[in-house]
């Protein structure tokens, strides 16, 4: 066994960022199609719940803990959203430019990459794209303030919750990361392909967790 090492060259890694933000909204089949770019995108907040623990007793000392199941939630930060993130927000176009609120809420996935920097390379090192089922946002407060002269934009904030999809062989998930610096990079481009769409066919999708898995594994 080699000796323990802290801080080597090259291993100082951290996180940062996020970019490259789209929405894909879920169909009635609970598939994610139609994937647009979410521009100005400022922070996702990713806020896991549950997984709190119960302890049991028994013969008078603690015979075994069960822990409660696990919910990824988030917050999304924005200085906009594209026009179809307004479905899942509680809007609908009765007419040409005229919204109403207050509708039903639609379903959604994301897809956000966070860069993954080290002492090297800095934050060319590689990423984490990330993959979000299952998402609905909950009403958020919208603040307008007058212009004045330190101008400022609005920023939009939502709080969502998820619902897990299915994974084969693993309890269902509503997240999973994915490691640029860890994975084959053409099978990366080929998810992302799928991700963001290329310019010959087909439009940007958010595969479901089997079928990224099946990209990774396939020879």
């Amino acid at each position: 066994m080699s000796k323990l090492e802290w801080d080597k060259t090259g291993e100082r890694f951290y996180e940062t960022g996020v970019d490259h933000v789209a929405l894909y909204l879920q169909s009635e089949a609970g598939l994610y199609t139609g994937g647009v770019a979410w521009n100005g995108v400022t922070a996702i907040n990713e806020n896991p719940s549950g997984a709190e623990a119960t302890p049991l007793y028994a013969d008078n000392i603690k015979y075994i803990e069960l822990r409660s199941a696990e919910d990824f939630g988030a917050g999304i930060e924005a200085y906009t959203y594209p026009d179809e993130f307004a479905e899942c927000d509680g809007t609908k176009e009765i007419a040409p430019g005229i919204m109403i609120g207050q509708q039903n809420r639609k379903s959604f996935g994301l897809s956000y990459r966070t860069a993954i920097g080290n002492d090297t390379k800095g934050t060319d090192n590689g990423y984490y794209l990330h993959l979000v089922y299952g998402a609905m946002a909950s009403p958020s407060e919208k603040s307008y303030s007058t212009i004045s002269d330190s101008p400022d934009a609005i920023t939009f904030s939502w709080e969502i919750t998820t619902t897990p999809v299915a994974v084969t062989g693993a309890k269902p998930t509503a997240h999973l990361r994915i490691n640029s610096t860890k994975v084959d990079s053409a099978k990366l481009k080929q998810l992302e392909e799928k991700l963001y769409g290329t310019a010959e066919d087909g439009e940007p999708t958010l595969p479901l967790p089997d079928e990224v898995v099946a990209i990774f594994k396939a020879a």
